[in-house]
């Protein structure tokens, strides 16, 4: 085991509900020791920018464009981190040279790898400069320019979390905006070495919740299905889940990733609510069953990150769809709103030493390889 590092990480995902922030000491490979974690919810006028910002980004064609607002919101967007990592600090009662680098993730507004191109607002620098620390950011560019999808990024992650259970194979699965899933075997104990040899395999598996939250914000003004209960009162229409199954992402082979808006959300126009609502759980939950073929094995156990996980009809749909136990990340000794901004912690760590974070089983990258802007 090496120096323990003491890394911070910020994460704000696809379902645009605000900015985890978690702390962790890690060596960067199998020792992990995690800290308290926070949540600061955007309010309802920064996810209306935000959303704003997602209709902005369409335009851009090249990395460093930022076309309409996108400047003014990347820099508030980067103030907000800065204040959320100041308040963290403060309410943890840890003193701000305690933290040796924050793993910064930024919002992403655009994610097209097959163009080569995937954009992550947030600006490092200023970041560094606003909390005085030393940032890792712009992870997923390297993997993307190499050919790589550039996400899932987690999954070495979990590998190193999944060192303390005895399952295997198990998938841990994160039900965010887009739902993912990294599948360890045997032999992805703990190995850099495991590409191509079945011990890890990732991918997004398709929706997690930007299509349900969306939809229950168009009709309902709430952010999303809590604990899935408009879905719970409606009828799924297995029509539309089979057209949306149609889609080509399904057919392709993994690696794969997908951005937010990839599939249409004119599909269930004209349903009621909660039938709208239950046919787009139904859609997220067949999704991640299909992934199962692209699994060398049937998982023994699927532990469940994400908001997705409190969401109970959602919950009990992808039980009675797939083998073996699906388990909340809680009963499995994660904190399953804080594993991806520890993850980012952890990633900036391997790539302040120049580990590898992608490889050839989890973003299609050729070979594995660090990545990351380092700043401060």
């Amino acid at each position: 085991m090496g120096r323990l590092v003491r890394a911070l990480g910020l994460m704000s995902g696809t379902s645009l509900d605000g900015i985890d922030v978690a702390l962790i000491d890690t060596d960067g490979e199998a020792t992990v020791r995690r800290g308290p974690a926070m949540t600061f919810p955007f309010t309802a006028e920064m996810r209306s920018r935000l959303v704003d910002a997602l209709a902005d980004a369409r335009l851009i064609r090249k990395r460093a464009e930022r076309p309409g607002m996108l400047p003014v919101i990347e820099r508030e967007l980067t103030e907000q981190h800065a204040a959320a990592v100041a308040a963290f600090l403060r309410k943890q009662s840890i003193p701000r040279g305690a933290i040796d680098v924050i793993g910064f993730h930024g919002q992403t507004v655009v994610h097209r790898p097959e163009a080569g191109l995937t954009v992550q607002l947030g600006d490092g620098a200023l970041l560094s400069e606003l909390t005085g620390r030393r940032v890792v950011y712009d992870l997923r560019a390297a993997d993307v320019a190499a050919g790589g999808q550039g996400a899932p990024l987690v999954p070495v992650y979990h590998r190193a979390l999944a060192t303390s259970l005895p399952q295997r194979p198990l998938a841990v699965l994160n039900i965010g905006g887009v739902a993912n899933v990294t599948w360890i075997g045997q032999s992805g104990v703990w190995s850099d070495g495991f590409a191509g040899d079945g011990g890890l395999v990732a991918f997004d598996t398709g929706p997690g919740n930007a299509l349900l939250d969306d939809w229950m914000m168009r009709h309902t003004g709430t952010p999303c299905d809590k604990d899935g209960a408009t879905a719970a009162r409606g009828r799924v229409h297995e029509d539309v889940v089979k057209f949306y199954l149609s889609h080509s992402f399904f057919s392709q082979p993994s690696p794969k990733s997908l951005d937010r808006g990839a599939f249409a959300r004119e599909l269930v126009d004209g349903l009621s609510v909660e039938d709208g609502a239950a046919t787009l759980t139904a859609f997220t939950v067949e999704a991640i069953a299909r992934g199962r073929e692209l699994m060398p094995e049937q998982p023994a156990l699927w532990i469940v990150c994400g908001g997705g996980r409190r969401n109970r009809t959602l919950m009990s749909m992808l039980a009675g769809r797939v083998e073996n136990a699906v388990v909340p990340a809680e009963a499995a000794g994660f904190d399953g709103d804080s594993v991806e901004a520890e993850a980012w912690a952890y990633l900036a760590v391997r790539s302040t030493k120049g580990l590898d974070i992608t490889f050839p089983g989890t973003t299609g990258v050729p070979k594995a390889m660090s990545g990351g802007k380092v700043v401060g």
